[in-house]
């Protein structure tokens, strides 16, 4: 197994059961796969400054497909970036205010943009994802380009509206769950797996060289576009039977693979 790169999803992934917070034990994996030449790749529909504060102190050793794969970072250097149809999105994020029980988060580069209906959706940017956010009252008015739309719904966006938003958008944009409240809708073209296959062809990297890990259906065209894709034992069944390799933790996975038995 020669692997140069290993890619992860977060929520459910390398963060599970709500945790926020990276494990001191995993800082100290991403740097020794560093001095043996591996990149460590977080894979993730959060914004990059979420991202990149998540992983310090290493974050400058990693590179990082934030957005679901709208946006991919090196060296804090865009190596990608795709926008969405500013039209389409002004009339996703409409439809979203619209429906009860739902909040509309919109992606620029650097800052989420939201337009809350209530102040529970305004303490979990602050205090749980820990986004850059600005509140808005006109999503006409955001000053960049849109990279991504989601709704948040706090009762589960499968079991409710998830359904409906799909079916009424998904001719138009790439709609995916991509946790237990969330669904992002960003150009038809992005996900992670092409954000990942850009980024390895930039590196000059195979996908026979790159290990991946993940756990939802927002995770599925980089999963298959490795040799090495993990699903979480925690992925619904319809997603595990996809795939050969299992794990329970990466942690543990990539102590094992790599014999980093004095971490």
């Amino acid at each position: 197994m020669n692997i140069k790169l290993i890619a992860s999803d977060m929520d459910g992934t390398l963060l599970q059961n709500g945790n926020q917070n990276i494990t001191s034990k995993m800082f100290r994996i991403i740097e020794t796969l560093h001095e043996k030449g591996i990149l460590f790749v977080a894979a993730s529909g959060r914004q990059y400054a979420n991202l990149y504060r998540l992983f310090e102190p290493v974050s400058k050793d990693m590179a990082f497909i934030c957005e679901n794969g709208a946006l991919v970072m090196y060296q804090d250097k865009i190596l990608s970036k795709t926008s969405m149809d500013k039209e389409i999105a002004l009339k996703i994020v409409e439809d979203i205010r619209n429906k009860e029980g739902c909040e509309v988060q919109i992606s620029g580069e650097n800052t989420s943009y939201i337009v809350p209906k209530s102040e529970n959706f305004i303490g979990h940017f602050k205090n749980v994802l820990k986004n850059n956010y600005r509140i808005i009252k006109d999503p006409s008015d955001i000053p960049e380009d849109i990279i991504k739309v989601s709704v948040y719904e706090k009762a589960g966006i499968v079991e409710n509206s998830g359904t409906y938003f799909i079916n009424k958008w998904q001719d138009k944009v790439k709609c995916t769950v991509s946790g237990y409240g969330w669904l992002d809708f960003v150009c038809p073209t992005v996900n992670k797996g092409t954000a990942l296959n850009e980024l390895i062809k930039k590196l000059s990297i195979t996908p026979e060289e790159v290990m991946a890990f993940g756990d939802n259906y927002n995770d599925l065209e980089m999963l298959s576009l490795v040799k090495y894709g993990y699903i979480m034992d925690n992925a619904v069944e319809d997603i595990k039977k996809r795939y050969s390799y299992h794990c329970s933790l990466v942690e543990k996975t990539l102590m094992d693979v790599f014999k980093l038995d004095n971490i």
